[in-house]
């Protein structure tokens, strides 16, 4: 478990902010470091050790690539050993387990046990991050990070150690020794941390009730309304669930005098799946844009050989979110609708009416999260095949019931789904917007604060991954 949301926000995070800001400058990474294994050890202290192994290897991993960059030939073997031991990392915590239970299905292997390990948190972020580090470096987009702290700092940094964004080596380098502070940029930070709170804890959680009870349902007994209002419910609690914590942590990487690229471009504004990717964890399809896709030969070697990279890359994304083969098949999925709008889809939608392209991408990307929210592959299809009418028929009272709890929450959520009170609130007046920024960043944190106190229900979703 990590720290609760009242023991992050009244003890950790102000004792961190104080240690840190009376540290001298050059001893700040290193209270950062620290204060990142502490909030760390505080969930999974036995996992820190595996951290630790990560931050030492990869650290000696740069340095030699950097020693042998004239000979290209032992670089390259050097970045091929760094990647394999994090991914050998990552199958060891992530996916032995799931290979152990499916290899047990050949008689000659039935032998064959589970370790039953816990995930350590985070592992799928900063292994993907420490990669990025030595590719980065042997590209030569990025020094190699002399200082053991900085870049212990850098793989641990608490803020966004848990669900993101991931940073890419080469965006942080320079900020890592060379970081600006200010009292505007502090602020802003908390302002954008605010914000992140508000969504995850009023808007996520609220509206997350409602897909884990239909979830819970025999698919047999779901209606296709009901079937539906889960699929729309956890739509919309995946999506302020996951940008609300990445604006906490932009937020919080501010406060530290951090710059972190921004994950969510308000992605249910789309009209096309293409575009939603463009717009949905951003880190993360950048990531694999740029050090699977392209070095595969992204577009540049013929539709054919695009379409089989596109495969190859979202394969691996459904994969990286976790060890169960609905992951796979929901990459797949978007696989499957990326490639067929390359073909012909994209040139269609674009003589569509602009509805009628929103309708495509939300009703696409809302099938996708069914399958991404039920893991187990029975339960998956049976709920999916209630949406088309094949469970309980196409209504009830049960339905009725709940669409009356939770229709005043609906405007909320697609306005909080718009940039149209982001707009709004840019068109005031400089101190205008200053004075109101503050006062709805104290509202936002002390009715957040209040909900916290009085609720149990809070899950971060992308913990788990």
């Amino acid at each position: 478990m990590v720290f609760s949301s009242l023991t992050f926000l009244f003890v950790f995070l102000p004792v961190t902010l104080a240690v840190y800001y009376l540290a001298p400058l050059k001893a700040r990474n290193f209270a950062l470091l620290l204060a990142s294994l502490v909030f760390y050890g505080w969930g999974e202290p036995v996992y820190v050790a595996v951290m630790a192994a990560s931050v030492a290897v990869n650290y000696g991993f740069g340095l030699l690539v950097e020693k042998n960059r004239a000979d290209d030939k032992k670089a390259r073997r050097i970045v091929l050993s760094s990647v394999l031991f994090n991914l050998a990392l990552l199958f060891f915590f992530k996916y032995f387990d799931f290979a152990v239970e499916n290899l047990r299905r050949i008689p000659a292997l039935s032998g064959l046990r589970p370790l039953g390990l816990a995930l350590p948190i985070g592992i799928s972020f900063y292994t993907f991050q420490t990669m990025s580090y030595t590719i980065d470096v042997y590209r030569g987009q990025a020094r190699a990070q002399k200082n053991a702290v900085a870049f212990g700092a850098f793989v641990t940094l608490f803020p966004q150690l848990i669900a993101g964004p991931i940073l890419q080596y080469r965006d942080v380098d320079r900020q890592l020794t060379d970081r600006a502070h200010s009292a505007e940029k502090f602020a802003s930070g908390v302002e954008i941390f605010c914000v992140g709170l508000a969504k995850k804890v009023l808007l996520a959680n609220s509206v997350g009730a409602l897909w884990d009870a239909y979830k819970a349902m025999d698919p047999a007994s779901v209606t296709a309304l009901g079937a539906w209002m889960g699929v729309i419910a956890f739509s919309f609690q995946i999506y302020f669930d996951f940008s609300g914590y990445s604006d906490m942590a932009v937020g919080l990487g501010r406060m530290f005098g951090f710059e972190f690229m921004r994950n969510f471009n308000y992605p249910y504004m789309s009209r096309s799946i293409t575009e939603f990717w463009r717009r949905w964890h951003i880190s993360l399809g950048s990531w694999f844009r740029n050090y699977v896709y392209i070095p595969l030969g992204g577009n540049r070697r013929g539709l054919a050989r695009q379409l089989f990279n596109i495969l190859i890359v979202w394969a691996a994304t459904g994969f990286w979110h976790g060890a169960s083969w609905n992951f796979l098949l929901w990459g797949l999925y978007f696989a499957l609708l990326l490639m067929l709008e390359k073909l012909f889809l994209l040139k269609w939608l674009e003589r569509a009416p602009r509805a009628l392209q929103h309708v495509y991408a939300l009703f696409f990307v809302a099938v996708g999260w069914a399958l991404f929210g039920l893991e187990d592959l029975s339960h998956c299809t049976a709920y999916v095949s209630a949406m088309f009418g094949g469970g309980a028929g196409l209504w009830s009272a049960l339905d009725g019931y709940e669409l009356s709890n939770y229709l005043a929450l609906l405007p909320a959520l697609i306005l909080g789904s718009t940039p149209l009170m982001a707009s709004l609130f840019n068109r005031l007046g400089a101190r205008a917007r200053g004075w109101a920024a503050l006062a709805l960043a104290g509202l936002a944190l002390a009715v957040c604060t209040a909900y916290l106190v009085d609720a149990t229900y809070n899950p971060f979703l992308y913990f788990r991954f």
